[in-house]
């Protein structure tokens, strides 16, 4: 081999060697956790394209907000209005599940609003205290004006707040779990720390891509982009547990955002011995 060839094969080996340090990057202990949850074998159990007719396998609480599907996906527009609670909105499964899950969706965020967010609802039943029974269809009329103290009050759920504010220099975004506590102070009391401050996420227009797992008394979440990875693990040690319920989509007035490709998987059972 002549010296230039040698030259030429050092100089490669060094730009490789360079290109795989630079795409390396540290492995976060939510990234491990989140992993680690989801090595279960999962069944899929549901799941909608959010192309099609949505009122076969949900219902809405609120009479404001709308509900529309295209190709696209699925369209949750809130009411415009400000501090309205009758322009809330909030879309449930029909369909209960129990025990542990995976949630995965497409998502992306319609509005400019600096305000308000959007909850995904993991689990949600009644307090079981007339007329709040567990059923939560049951008593779908009383929440024709989907005020949020209705659903801390008067429920048993999970509940995970993201694409809180846009991501500037003006403003921090926040990713926040809670327990809802039925009978209790409000909010107090309800939050599943940490709290998670990300950069980059949720911008109008950019699709995401969100994993969130329920397993036993923790949340992990996985949230994508084309440019960017965020992992969050939350847990409730001190709360009761949720153990089943309906997945919700909440809209707070003002906000609208696309969803399609829904699916919500359950541990596939292990052979006994």
């Amino acid at each position: 081999m002549t010296t230039p060839e040698v030259i030429t094969l050092l100089a490669t080996s060094l730009f490789l060697v360079g290109c795989a340090t630079q795409t390396q990057s540290p492995v976060s202990p939510d990234q491990t956790a989140f992993e680690q949850a989801n090595r279960e074998c999962w069944k899929e159990i549901f799941s909608d394209s959010c192309t099609g007719d949505w009122t076969e396998q949900w219902f809405l609480d609120g009479e404001i907000g709308k509900v529309t599907t295209s190709p696209d996906g699925m369209e949750l527009t809130a009411g415009p209005e400000f501090k309205n609670d009758a322009h809330h909105m909030v879309l449930w499964t029909k369909e209960v599940f129990e025990g542990d899950l995976k949630i995965e969706y497409d998502y992306t965020r319609l509005d400019d609003e600096t305000r308000c967010v959007n909850i995904l609802y993991i689990q949600a039943t009644g307090s079981g205290e007339e007329p709040y029974v567990e059923d939560i269809i049951k008593w779908n009329d009383l929440r024709r004006v989907p005020a949020m103290r209705m659903y801390f009050d008067h429920m048993n759920t999970y509940h995970i707040s993201y694409a809180a504010f846009p991501n500037d220099e003006d403003s921090t975004s926040y990713i926040r779990a809670r327990r809802y506590i039925p009978n209790a102070t409000g909010l107090e009391g309800s939050d599943l720390e940490p709290d998670y401050y990300p950069e980059g996420l949720f911008k109008k227009g950019v699709p995401h891509k969100i994993t969130v797992i329920k397993k036993e008394r923790a949340l992990f979440m996985k949230i994508e982009n084309a440019e960017q990875t965020t992992y969050c693990h939350m847990t409730n040690p001190k709360l009761p547990a949720i153990t089943e319920g309906r997945i919700g989509l909440r809209h707070m007035f003002t906000r609208s955002s696309r969803y399609k490709n829904i699916r919500i998987s359950i541990p596939k059972q292990k052979p006994a011995h």
